[in-house]
């Protein structure tokens, strides 16, 4: 059997995604909670075989736990291609999550609303919080 999207981010990710989900949740049920009716779509998902299907997108992201503005970057590039992809990137700006807005707005209050520049020092204080 094909599986035109196998080396894909997207699918990758929905790899690396459902594993880390798997000590909590089956892939049956991240297809009931997608809306799935088909709870084998997961494997073909994630194996490349088919695309990401965008209707489905907000409800796979949630199942899975994740951003969907990410999953849809990637979602994307499956459907349209990566230069099509970052044109519609180009058109809409960045896609910014709900956490990443409450992250910016706690950074603009604490600048005082000064649009701080991010220099190598706050970088390096940024990446500690994370750990990298």
């Amino acid at each position: 059997m094909t599986h035109p999207y196998e080396d894909s981010d997207a699918a990758k990710f929905l790899r690396d995604r459902i594993q880390a989900l798997s000590h909590r949740k089956t892939q049956a049920e991240i297809a009931a909670e997608a809306g799935f009716t088909n709870p084998n779509m997961i494997t073909i998902l994630k194996s490349g075989r088919s695309k990401i299907p965008l209707d489905r997108l907000p409800s796979l992201a949630q199942a899975l736990e994740c951003d969907p503005a990410f999953l849809m970057r990637l979602a994307l590039v499956q459907a349209v291609g990566k230069t099509a992809a970052l044109a519609i990137g180009d058109i809409f700006g960045i896609a910014v999550t709900e956490n990443e807005k409450s992250w910016l707005e706690e950074l603009r209050d604490a600048s005082g609303h000064t649009d701080p520049r991010l220099t190598a020092r706050s970088r390096v204080t940024l990446r500690g919080i994370f750990g990298k």
